[in-house]
């Protein structure tokens, strides 16, 4: 097999590979790091139907920006429900810090993906 077409080869390889992971990272619920500074820390969540933010807290208050409507509810480590948002595309929200040693995740159960803006205070 001539060089040129074993680079090829390799390089449409790499690209598949590549595209896979990618596919498949698009696919997950996950946090998104924005940016962070001694100020505020900003991620974008993408919470997609039945697939949790595993438990966590918030030591301090933040701001929320829905990017997209969604209905999120809030439960504690038994499962059981604390909190629900009814959350608009383009509205803000401010959310305060949690209560000390207390975790929650957050569910989506709708049919859509949905995502936020979260820009969390630093002190």
């Amino acid at each position: 097999m001539p060089k040129m077409r074993v680079v090829l080869l390799v390089i449409v390889t790499v690209l598949i590979s590549v595209a896979g992971t990618l596919a498949v990272q698009e696919q997950r619920t996950r946090r998104e790091p924005q940016f962070e500074n001694e100020h505020v820390k900003v991620w974008k969540s993408i919470i997609l139907p039945n697939q949790p933010l595993r438990l966590h807290r918030h030591e301090n208050g933040r701001a929320l920006i829905a990017l997209t409507d969604g209905t999120l509810k809030v439960v504690n480590e038994a499962g059981e429900v604390v909190d629900t948002y009814d959350w608009k595309a383009g509205t803000a929200y401010w959310l305060d810090k949690d209560p000390p040693d207390v975790l929650h995740g957050d569910v989506n159960e709708g049919p859509g993906t949905i995502e936020v803006i979260v820009v969390e205070l630093q002190r």
